[in-house]
């Protein structure tokens, strides 16, 4: 996509996109990390994903809206509501103690106030943030991390309550299971914190994302989707993602459940393609991060591996096959509803 689509071809396009048959309880979406690749304007991103028939475009890092810059804002604001999309913007760590927090751009509270200003420019009614990655949970523990980012949340609430935001924290890279973040949520205060549920991300925390949905649905104010394979190798379990429909964790049953328990809420496509990670836990050390973690939760997620086959690693990537992973998808999930 070199160019913007005219209005008459962007028409045509939608007419026949997949998404738009989606079923009316959940909004279709696109987080725009699945076109990480791609290069584009944000322009271009609204108009690829209003071509596949997106209701919610995703803008989960700064980089992919452009900039903050509110001129910046309002022209995509503009662009959006021309196309009957409606905007969602994210950021990355807000924990003052997470190994991916970076204070070359100020303090966490300074960081989400200008996103909460940004939110309210460019109509997004939420800011998506995220605590860190399973680098957190080691040496750990977890538990500080939380209390670090519950005293953030807590510090910012006014500007979010005064500007009518919400702030939709991630289960991210491995970084929180559900209890966790369920914990997160309660200690800063569900009146303006929620959940971005992540279906892919479980895995990366030994969880099975059906546990996962079951515990959060209450706290859901977006969300990201995307299909797992898991299987078992001799050091414990190995995670890929995958396209929808490839995996073995019933992601069909996920998505419809999803449906039924957010009506409302988006549901973004968030394709990502990798090769197999491994979570070594028959090694003791691997524990240390997980001492917290009971059996019967643990016992789920071995017995979805235990029922998987394992996957070559995929073709290189580029960014021709990441909007085809993307588009095939897109076409899998509007058949599921």
């Amino acid at each position: 996509m070199t160019n913007l689509l005219t209005r008459r071809e962007l028409l045509a396009l939608t007419a026949a996109a997949p998404l738009a048959a989606m079923a009316p309880t959940v909004k279709p979406g696109i987080d725009i990390f699945s076109l990480r690749s791609q290069n584009w304007t944000p322009f271009q991103y609204l108009d690829y994903c209003a071509a596949h028939g997106a209701r919610v475009v995703h803008f989960s890092e700064v980089r992919f809206i452009g900039s903050l810059d509110a001129a910046n804002l309002r022209q995509v604001r503009a662009y959006a509501e021309r196309l009957g999309i409606e905007v969602e913007i994210g950021m990355k760590s807000i924990c003052p103690t997470s190994k991916m927090f970076d204070p070359k751009d100020g303090t966490a509270k300074d960081q989400l106030t200008r996103m909460i200003a940004a939110a309210k420019i460019v109509g997004s009614r939420i800011v998506r943030a995220v605590l860190g990655s399973s680098d957190d949970r080691h040496p750990g523990p977890i538990e500080r991390h939380i209390e670090s980012t519950v005293r953030v949340l807590r510090n910012i609430r006014p500007q979010a309550m005064d500007a009518n935001i919400k702030i939709a924290i991630e289960n991210h890279a491995g970084d929180m299971q559900a209890r966790e973040l369920k914990t997160l949520i309660e200690g800063a205060g569900r009146d303006f914190v929620g959940v971005c549920l992540d279906s892919g991300n479980p895995l990366w925390t030994i969880e099975d994302p059906h546990l996962t949905l079951a515990t959060l649905y209450p706290y859901v104010l977006t969300s990201h989707v995307r299909d797992s394979a898991v299987w078992l190798v001799p050091e414990g379990a190995a995670v890929a993602w995958v396209r929808m429909g490839e995996g073995n964790v019933d992601i069909d049953g996920y998505v419809r459940k999803y449906a039924e328990l957010c009506p409302g809420r988006a549901l973004s496509m968030e394709c990502i393609v990798t090769g197999p990670r491994i979570f070594g836990y028959r090694d003791p050390k691997f524990w240390d991060a997980y001492r917290n973690d009971p059996a019967w939760e643990f016992e789920r997620f071995e017995e979805i591996a235990a029922r998987g086959k394992p996957r070559p690693a995929p073709p290189q990537a580029s960014p021709q096959k990441e909007r085809e992973d993307l588009e095939a998808s897109i076409d899998y999930t509007r058949k599921l509803l």
